[in-house]
């Protein structure tokens, strides 16, 4: 994968040439751009960038910072525990990475907010790209989430040492939905939480391995049969492992 290109402060986005590109960018706000692009430069993804299918451009938070040590968090207000990323600072390089006609969702990973799902993966994939702040320390200024818009997503209920590891995740799982990024389009179709169950097992040669064999219904060449069986033990694994995807299928049937 070709590297990243970096946006150093002291700019707009309006002076970068590939401000608004038609491949899909994803601009990144981070205190660490040596973190990137990391498992995002190979595999399918970093094929895809080399083919064009979408751009990575990586916003430097300590480009932004105060003082002579660019300092870009401070304590807490009332006291506690950490420290906070600066209102100032972080809002500098927002306005950097983003104009006011730049489409694309602004996006803080943070465990407090929404929690990712296939569902808004898939609407992301079908925008312009996102620009995306990499949370880190105690938290972000609560006056800057609220001036710049930004959405809070969350990929669990654990905690990271930052929103870095958080992002490439999102990511990731974005550009895999991406027009030609995947070589048959139909492969993300039945995968798990697609249809809101879980996948159905898969398996391949050799048909017999240490006593297991593949199941007879997926070698008799009767599609409909295969199709039924595949469903029924997608129900199953579903029921056993995620019973609150079948309550959400219910609720949205209801």
């Amino acid at each position: 994968m070709k590297k990243p290109v970096r946006q150093n402060g002291g700019g707009t986005m309006a002076d970068h040439p590939k401000a608004f590109p038609k491949t899909f960018t994803a601009s990144l706000i981070t205190l660490y751009p040596e973190m990137f692009p990391g498992p995002l430069g190979v595999s399918l993804a970093g094929r895809a960038h080399d083919r064009g299918l979408w751009q990575l451009d990586i916003v430097a938070l300590r480009d932004f910072g105060v003082g002579r040590h660019r300092q870009v968090d401070d304590t807490p207000a009332g006291g506690g525990a950490g420290m906070v990323l600066k209102p100032d600072v972080l809002a500098a390089a927002i306005d950097h990475a983003s104009d006011k006609n730049d489409q694309r969702p602004r996006l803080l990973m943070s465990p407090r907010g929404k929690v990712l799902d296939q569902a808004y993966v898939r609407q992301l994939a079908e925008g312009p790209g996102v620009i995306i702040t990499c949370g880190r320390f105690e938290g972000v200024d609560e006056r800057v989430i609220e001036s710049r818009k930004l959405q809070e997503v969350s990929i669990g209920d654990y905690i990271l040492s930052g929103g870095e590891p958080a992002a490439i995740v999102l990511l990731d799982a974005i550009i895999r939905l991406i027009p030609g990024v995947m070589g048959n389009s139909l492969s993300g179709n039945h995968e798990s939480h697609e249809s809101g169950f879980l996948e159905h097992p898969h398996y391949t040669r050799p048909q017999r391995f240490e006593d297991r064999e593949i199941p007879q219904v997926l070698l008799s060449g009767n599609h409909e049969k295969i199709a039924r069986w595949r469903q029924q033990r997608s129900n199953q694994i579903t029921h056993e492992r995620r019973p609150d995807l079948l309550n959400q299928e219910n609720k949205k049937e209801s």
